[in-house]
């Protein structure tokens, strides 16, 4: 088996997929330790223990990653929300959750940058905050000892082109991977391939797609990406049934015209199965970085990993194959109230 602690992110990406959870935000918020619209984890804070196990659940079902919970934690957010008091505290001790995690595990420790939600093209005070979020970023999650730094969930590629920059001015390897919106494109015009090339060509040793789109409109777009990207290229939907009509999280729909988004898409949660199947053809297309964004809990993590040809901790507790005598013992719910069952000659 190969020690992936040791061999660090670029050698194992080469000897066959790194798996990776990010489904951090909705998970907390699920769990009832985030609030949801805001969107800022002050359960690292708040609950530090219950961060460090999901760390560990997401581990357990097979993660090769221990992925900081920095995503929102960005000075410009926390100004907007009058916490900007909790910058600092916040970030390194999700850094040090992580980093324990991963090393009593022998996992990968990653920092993460997420989209500023300030950077405007051609605003160039809004690029001078951008910068100052991402290179801050960069350098506390350098000091606190991650191995490489994805940035994620950037749907514009001049966003995009300023997190790289940060990150490699800090030394690092780099993942960056784009959101792709309703329209097929990023929100600056460049299609999700060109913008991948341009990325790779630039120095991002990781390329690709995170978050908006689930397993089935995100493949479409990732074939654009493998056909035209030499560089490894990562691959990470949300777990919602996204559809060609709906191909994002954020417009999924109720059937009576109103959105679902954030706290009424468990109707749309994907199923295991679909999620294993993305893995595997994610795979076949040339992605090598492959998990879940939001949504992805860690039966999900775990589906894929065994898609992917691996045998993880928690795989001890997949579903059971019965036997012919133990189908007759536990008899499915549904059964019980056919015509002649036990139920049915009650109620006559």
């Amino acid at each position: 088996m190969i020690n992936i602690k040791k061999i660090g992110l670029l050698n194992a990406l080469d000897k066959g997929p790194v798996i990776c959870a990010e489904g951090y935000l909705f998970e907390m918020e699920r769990r009832g330790y985030l609030k949801a619209n805001l969107f800022v984890p002050e359960v690292v804070l708040d609950n530090p223990q219950v961060v460090e196990q999901l760390h560990r659940d997401y581990v357990h079902a097979g993660s090769d990653v221990v992925l900081a919970f920095t995503y929102y934690v960005d000075r410009e957010k926390l100004k907007v929300i009058g916490k900007e008091k909790l910058l600092e505290p916040m970030y390194y001790d999700a850094l040090k959750i992580a980093r324990k995690v991963s090393f009593e595990t022998r996992t990968l420790f990653a920092g993460n940058i997420g989209q500023s939600n300030v950077w405007k093209p051609g605003d160039k005070e809004a690029e001078r905050k951008t910068i100052a979020m991402f290179e801050e970023q960069a350098q506390w999650s350098k000091q606190g000892g991650v191995e490489f730094i994805i940035a994620e969930t950037i749907s514009f590629f001049g966003e995009a082109c300023l997190a790289l920059n940060a990150i490699k001015n800090v030394g690092l390897p780099a993942i960056v991977n784009l959101a792709i919106d309703v329209d097929g494109l990023l929100r600056d015009g460049y299609t999700p391939e060109d913008a991948c090339k341009r990325l790779a060509d630039l120095g991002a040793d990781v390329v690709g797609l995170n978050c908006y789109r689930g397993p089935r409109t995100l493949l479409p777009v990732l074939k654009q990406v493998t056909e035209k990207v030499k560089s490894h290229v990562a691959a990470l939907p949300v777990a919602y049934h996204t559809t060609e009509n709906e191909p994002t999280f954020e417009v999924l729909s109720d059937g009576k015209g109103n959105t679902v988004f954030p706290t009424r898409l468990d109707p749309h949660v994907a199923t295991r199965d679909e999620m294993a199947y993305f893995a595997q053809e994610a795979y076949k297309l040339g992605a090598r970085f492959i998990g879940g964004c939001c949504g992805t809990a860690p039966y999900h993590v775990r589906s894929m990993a065994e898609a992917l040809g691996r045998k993880v901790a928690a795989s001890k507790y997949s579903p059971a194959e019965l036997t012919k005598k133990q189908k007759q013992y536990f008899i499915p719910v549904a059964t019980m109230h056919k015509k002649g069952s036990l139920d049915d000659k009650t109620a006559r």
